[in-house]
């Protein structure tokens, strides 16, 4: 590639090496809508995957387009997410037409300066989950990069998983590391330059320590195309499928073959799980339902638990964990039809022979034997819910210690290559003048925001979470470990974190223009709103929430969106912000339902506020109430009085049937706006409010109404919460409500949206 070309996915250009051992495009086998990978494969029966620049940032298979431009960057653009730069010079270079990218029959992606002579970048210095011959593993000294591979999550997703394999420089070892537990070391280099607990008859092993670094490569004893891959459960495979390491077998008691030993308290040497086809019901899982979860997450998690039996992925793609916390009732019978792995105790004999004369006593004891089942069953449901809750205490408690541990751990947990840095807590106290007041922005559910600025002049915004914050861990998590993924110019940028102590704090992009509440709901501030303005940010809005529904690698359902939550740079353009309450669903799923309602009522939907069942079309509807906000300059609730128990979308629904909707523009506007874009608007935004969930529009949909791309003959109905209620409009004036379950009960009585102010206030 010289400067000027591209590689088209649209097109499926192919980039091969000079014999065509190697090729290079954009893979198409993806388990995502429409969402490709720029992968390099060896050419041959089996085409091996050994390379992958995007894996944790898909992009769009119908735009996206690798290219090395005039001022020589190589980079992935397409029509979702922000470009992926793989090379940027620093300095603009005069004499581009000298920079070339090669693909190797190495398999190296190589971009260089063919006058000088100099390696610019090369694809061997970012390594994925495959070890070619000639690439390192290792620490670069100058730079501090280290080289190391990563496995996938799971079978069908390529992103970054929990597995690595690592140069362990001062006692010159291979180590394969379980989110930084030490599961295998390859022990010391031997005499005839092989390792204690791998072969290597197939290879030669080369180590090279000087000041600038230090590295293990490995070299084929045959010519021919041969790799090393580790794979999502640990195992280190070579390119026949033979083993190098068995990290997969590795379960803190033995120590064969390189394995290392940890404590567990309630496992014994022996103890395994076995893959079987069981019946269970709702009342003996639990499910954590996080992505970033692989199937070893799951085994360790349940390893770990004395009140786990055996555990499954929890979605269809790999990722997730649901446990078996009760036995009781429990089938194996072959008519089962889910797969577990289901943990078999190691048999003693010894044990085997008390079990014996156990038995023994059983049976004269018979006739006691009935009333003991009774009393069994009579307290089955109570037992099952408190191993549940126990099990979600347990797991809870070892998710925070292995990850919140210290800073180094958290960043360990985190998918390589996210960009994502770790922050002192030194560096903070300086950078926000010791939390000075001067330098505070705001203060939200999650705690006070600090305005700050970096040793390199950057200015940042540091969030930090409140020792009284009714958002905890949980969230903290979910947000630094969700938004890290997102790239979009429509979502707020995550710079980084900093954990000391019990202090937790996000360090995001500073937004000079603070939030869209700040001008919007101020008589004075709103006049630099004008029309253009709104529809911009509405605009930006829709496509921020499009892309997280469905360009991201994930659907996500953000569940709090609203005014204060969308932040505005320093040339007005929204970003959605403050992710704690989001969801991840796969692109299989449509819905879930939750206990833990989270948000401000007047953006909530109607399915959500009372029954916990959320879905995009929850943020559809919480997008209506805020575009509809933006053309008004007003809040849902302003229109609340004694005498006229309605809101903001019943005036909109009054004024819509009267064919009067021009009179919601805020009058700040003096008339100049766009007649169409206002009508169009609030079409949209009708539609987005309607109280049946399956009858608001996509925001695919939304866009294409917005640009007057589609043309909208459906009539919007009646909206949800056309009348106004205290109990709604009263908690939208404060902060954000976290709904307790033992509410929603009374929540769940409030089904006639109509009924007066004092029958809902009595229900509270």
């Amino acid at each position: 590639m010289k400067p000027g070309d591209i590689l088209n996915a649209s097109a499926t250009s192919t980039l091969c090496s000079k014999q065509g051992r190697y090729c290079m495009n954009f893979n198409q086998n993806t388990d995502f809508d429409n969402l490709t990978y720029l992968s390099i494969f060896a050419k041959g029966k089996d085409n091996w995957l050994v390379w992958i620049a995007n894996r944790d940032q898909p992009v769009d298979m119908d735009s996206a387009v690798l290219s090395l431009n005039q001022s020589g960057a190589l980079k992935i653009e397409s029509k979702i997410g922000e470009p992926i730069i793989l090379y940027a010079s620093r300095q603009h270079s005069n004499n581009s037409s000298n920079i070339v990218a090669t693909l190797l029959d190495t398999g190296n992606f190589v971009l260089k300066d063919i006058q000088k002579n100099i390696v610019l970048w090369q694809s061997f210095d970012h390594p994925t989950d495959s070890l070619l011959p000639g690439m390192k593993l290792g620490v670069n000294r100058k730079t501090g990069e280290k080289w190391s591979l990563v496995s996938s999550i799971s079978d069908s997703s390529p992103a970054s998983g929990t597995f690595r394999l690592e140069w362990e420089p001062t006692r010159k070892e291979l180590v394969i590391k379980h989110r930084e537990k030490v599961y295998w070391t390859s022990g010391k280099l031997l005499i005839n330059n092989t390792f204690e607990y791998i072969s290597g008859e197939d290879f030669e092993v080369n180590v090279v320590s000087n000041k600038e670094e230090e590295y293990f490569t490995y070299w084929p004893n045959e010519d021919g195309f041969t790799k090393w891959t580790l794979l999502q459960t640990g195992l280190l495979i070579n390119s026949e499928g033979r083993d190098i390491a068995r990290a997969d077998l590795c379960n803190g008691f033995n120590t064969n073959g390189g394995c290392q030993k940890w404590n567990e308290l309630c496992r014994n040497p022996g103890d395994m799980f076995d893959s079987k086809l069981v019946y269970v019901n709702e009342n003996m899982v639990y499910d954590i339902a996080n992505t970033n979860y692989g199937i070893n997450d799951c085994e360790e998690i349940c390893w770990s638990n004395c009140s786990c039996f055996g555990f499954r992925n929890f979605y269809g793609n790999g990722t997730g964990c649901l446990f078996l916390v009760s036995t009781e009732g429990l089938n194996i019978a072959s008519s089962g039809y889910e797969l577990f792995n289901i943990l078999v105790k190691n048999t003693d004999p010894k044990v085997s022979n008390k079990r014996i004369w156990i038995y023994i006593g059983i049976g004269t004891l018979t006739p006691f034997v009935g009333l003991f089942i009774v009393l069994l069953a009579v307290r089955k449901r109570r037992h099952v819910l408190r191993e549940r809750e126990r099990m979600r205490m347990q797991i809870e408690d070892l998710e925070g210690s292995r990850q919140y541990s210290d800073g180094d751990d958290l960043e360990g947990d985190l998918s390589n290559g996210d960009d994502l840095k770790v922050f002192t807590y030194s560096s903070i106290i300086v950078a926000t003048n010791g939390f000075s007041s001067e330098n505070k922005l705001g203060q939200g559910g999650f705690g006070p925001v600090f305005k700050g600025i970096l040793p390199s002049e950057q200015e940042v915004a540091v969030k930090k979470l409140s020792k009284t914050s009714g958002q905890g861990m949980t969230e903290f998590r979910n947000e630094l470990t969700l938004i890290c993924k997102l790239q979009h110019t429509n979502l707020v940028r995550l710079i980084g974190h900093c954990i000391h102590e019990r202090e937790r704090m996000l360090i995001y992009e500073y937004m000079p223009n603070k939030s869209l509440d700040f001008f919007l709901f101020d008589s004075n501030r709103r006049k630099m709103l004008d029309w253009n303005k709104r529809f911009s940010i509405i605009e930006g809005i829709a496509q921020g929430l499009l892309y997280l529904h469905k360009y991201s690698r994930l659907r996500i359902i953000h569940r709090d969106l609203k005014a204060s939550n969308i932040l505005l740079d320093e040339n007005m353009n929204p970003k959605i912000s403050d992710f704690g309450v989001a969801r991840m669903f796969t692109k299989q799923e449509t819905e879930a339902n939750t206990n833990r309602i989270v948000g401000t009522y007047g953006y909530m939907s109607p399915e959500y506020a009372m029954e916990g069942v959320f879905s995009t079309k929850s943020d559809v509807y919480s997008f209506g109430v805020l575009l509809l906000e933006i053309i008004s300059g007003k809040k849902n609730n302003s229109f609340y009085s004694e005498d006229r128990p309605i809101n903001l979308v019943g005036h909109v629904w009054e004024l819509w049937k009267e064919g009067a909707v021009l009179q919601l523009v805020d009058p700040l506007l003096n008339e100049s706006f766009s007649e169409d874009e206002v009508l169009r608007s609030v079409h949209a935004g009708l539609l987005c409010v309607e109280e049946n969930a399956d009858d608001r529009p996509t925001m695919s949909n939304v866009i294409a109404m917005l640009t007057n791309k589609i043309k909208v003959d459906i009539l919007p109905k009646k909206p949800a919460y056309y009348g106004g209620t205290r109990v709604f409009e009263e908690e939208t004036y404060g902060e954000d409500v976290d709904v307790d379950s033992t509410y929603e009960n009374s929540y769940s009585h409030v089904q006639n949206i109509d009924s007066s102010s004092e029958e809902i206030t009595k229900l509270i």
